[in-house]
């Protein structure tokens, strides 16, 4: 093996300009693996971070208007959601984990150092963890800030600067529409590019039971809400694969079980008809979630393919230059068998040269992969939805799996039909 393995070297370092041609489509094959499945891994994360900056699985309910008639009430009936509402769908729904129901308004906000006008948002505790409103200093809003009405205040991270400037806003008092309140939490710096009512920096969310007494709409009866927000089982959310099987368009066609729950309990209380979809409006994120899994898993199983093509191709190369030389060392073969080398030994040799050069050449694309993905973290300013050029132990040992098999099945061949050449023949044979 020592023996094959010196001659193998020694042949491939006396055709170098060959060698160093063949050796690029493997190395172009395994950069174009490595690149390629580290960018669509990257646009992987970087969407999950995306959306779970918006919120996790969860759905946002609004009331809208009819566009049926049902039980004797006309079409294009307002549906007003309240707090009553949101209470039912959270007894009566078997699908329902929790639910939040949501106040929004704009006001005039004042600390002892700065005035803001900014959008105030009464919430219960679980919609801070539907929405990922998470804190850098100080603590969440708890069931006792909305058991005792507390007049407490969590702030998000833009305004605090530009309500407290540098200091530290937790324990500060501010004043909402001229009611003190006082602040219990900054929220970490949120890098959102999808919202419904603003970016979560530039709010301040207060316990809804404070809002709906200090702050309710203006603009609708005492008790309605701006929306609920409500978060499916864990087991209902997994079962959406099931339910999205292979169907392709907009993710507003599909109706899909926690919806229809909501539709039914609501359409009871509201009296319209439960399969008016146009009732109300709900923004369900778990579909959302899972359409954007779907493109970027296919997105990244294109780039797998093309790598593999490449790679293949390059295979293809360094087979197509073993059979030639095979076809210039044909007078070499015969004079080696002449002398006692056995098929064996010529398979040997022929298929080592090919295999090393396969692996030699995959090492330094493999390499060469590496360090462009680590110039593009360190150089480039990367958009918010991708998170960068991430290699994978996955993706690696489908590179390295892919260039094995490439040099197994390219190197085989050559060495067959090397070490069938009758020793007559190859003795004849003219250069």
């Amino acid at each position: 093996m020592r023996e094959s393995f010196i001659q193998a070297i020694d042949n491939l370092r006396a055709n170098k300009l060959r060698s160093v041609l063949t050796m690029f489509g493997i190395m172009w094959g395994i950069v174009s693996i490595v690149v390629l499945s580290a960018l669509g891994e990257g646009f992987r994360l970087g969407n999950d971070a995306v959306l779970r900056e918006f919120g996790r699985n969860m759905s946002i309910v609004w009331g809208s208007r009819t566009a049926m008639q049902a039980g004797g009430e006309r079409a294009g009936r307002l549906v007003n959601l309240t707090v009553d509402d949101v209470r039912a769908v959270q007894a009566q729904g078997r699908l329902v984990l929790a639910v939040s129901p949501e106040i929004q308004r704009g006001t005039r906000v004042k600390s002892a150092y700065n005035e803001a006008s900014v959008t105030v948002h009464g919430v219960e505790p679980p919609y801070m963890f539907m929405r990922t409103i998470e804190v850098d200093r100080g603590r969440q809003l708890n069931w006792s800030d909305e058991t005792n009405a507390s007049q407490v205040a969590v702030i998000g991270w833009e305004m605090a600067k530009q309500l407290f400037g540098e200091r530290n806003p937790i324990g500060e008092q501010m004043l909402i529409n001229g009611m003190p309140y006082a602040v219990v939490g900054r929220i970490r710096r949120k890098d959102q590019d999808s919202n419904y009512s603003g970016p979560d920096n530039n709010k301040i969310f207060v316990p809804f039971a404070v809002m709906s007494r200090h702050l309710p709409r203006p603009d609708a009866p005492l008790g309605t809400i701006n929306q609920m927000l409500v978060m499916p089982h864990d087991e209902v959310v997994a079962g959406l694969g099931a339910i999205l099987g292979s169907r392709t368009g907009r993710v507003e066609d599909i109706d899909w079980p926690l919806e229809r729950e909501i539709r039914w309990i609501l359409a009871r209380r509201k009296s319209f008809d439960p399969d008016d979809r146009d009732a109300i409006n709900v923004w369900d994120t778990s579909l959302q979630t899972m359409f954007f899994d779907r493109m970027i898993s296919g997105m990244s199983s294109f780039f797998r393919i093309v790598g593999l093509v490449t790679l293949a191709l390059g295979g293809i190369g360094v087979m197509n230059i073993m059979l030639i030389a095979v076809k210039d060392r044909t007078r070499e073969i015969g004079v080696r068998k002449a002398l006692g080398a056995t098929t064996a030994a010529i398979q040997r040799q022929f298929f080592l040269e090919g295999f090393f050069l396969t692996l030699i050449s995959g090492g330094i694309g493999m390499l060469g992969g590496v360090v462009l993905c680590t110039a593009v973290n360190t150089l480039a300013t990367l958009p918010i939805r991708f998170a960068g050029m991430i290699i994978t132990w996955s993706n690696s040992l489908l590179a390295l799996g892919a260039l094995i098999v490439i040099g197994l099945i390219s190197s085989t061949l050559p060495a067959r039909r090397a070490a069938q050449l009758p020793p007559i023949e190859a003795l004849r044979y003219e250069m």
